[in-house]
């Protein structure tokens, strides 16, 4: 009986256990990336151009939405990671690591024209708001999605900012051919506060030194 009692005790507990070991690693793993990416205090909402600037800076994914070849020239978003820069050095222009065996790539070999939205949410500073709330900022930016010549210094500025926030792409298989895209930015909508999208000019955002 004794024996009994211990097993079920031990088939209870254990995945409680690993319920809790789980999530405390999920959430240590959040807290970890925020860390190692060293998240920089988010800029006054009335500084509209600091929070475009350190929006793309310290975040690491989005969604980019490109024209699609295969459903009619409908709409495709897809989630991709990206960066800007070294941790804290970005320079606002949105790289990516992407491949024709995927359609976003393909997509923007033939029509380049795409839009790439990032979220505050992401990067856990909104609190309990939900993520649509105008006090989490969120930026879309607008253009064209380029390749970036393999062999140029851009290239190896690009790889250099991806493979310091994505390691893993170090390791990416070769016969996928990855490549470095870039957006080459036109239109900028940012909400950081209420009251609709503050104006920004891309000139403005590029030469901010946020």
């Amino acid at each position: 009986m004794g024996i009994n009692i211990c097993l079920i005790q031990v088939f209870y507990v254990v995945p409680l256990v690993l319920l809790v070991s789980s999530h405390n690693s999920i959430v240590h793993g959040r807290s970890l990336l925020s860390i190692n990416n060293s998240i920089a205090k988010k800029p006054d909402p009335k500084d509209a151009v600091a929070t475009a600037r350190w929006l793309v800076s310290q975040n690491f994914w989005g969604v980019l939405s490109t024209i699609s070849t295969d459903l009619g020239g409908a709409p495709f978003g897809n989630v991709v990671s990206f960066s800007d820069g070294v941790p804290n050095k970005g320079k606002g222009i949105p790289y990516f690591y992407l491949t024709t065996l995927d359609p976003t790539a393909k997509n923007g070999l033939k029509d380049p024209r795409a839009s790439f939205t990032v979220s505050e949410y992401t990067l856990g500073t909104c609190g309990k708001i939900d993520p649509e709330n105008p006090t989490c900022s969120k930026i879309t930016l607008n253009g064209k999605l380029k390749l970036v010549h393999q062999k140029s210094k851009e290239a190896r500025f690009a790889k250099k900012a991806l493979f310091s926030k994505h390691s893993e792409m170090k390791d990416w298989p070769k016969d996928h051919n990855f490549e470095v895209f870039k957006l080459e930015i036109e239109n900028i909508y940012l909400i950081d506060w209420f009251g609709g999208a503050k104006p920004i000019t891309v000139k403005q955002y590029l030469d901010s030194k946020s």
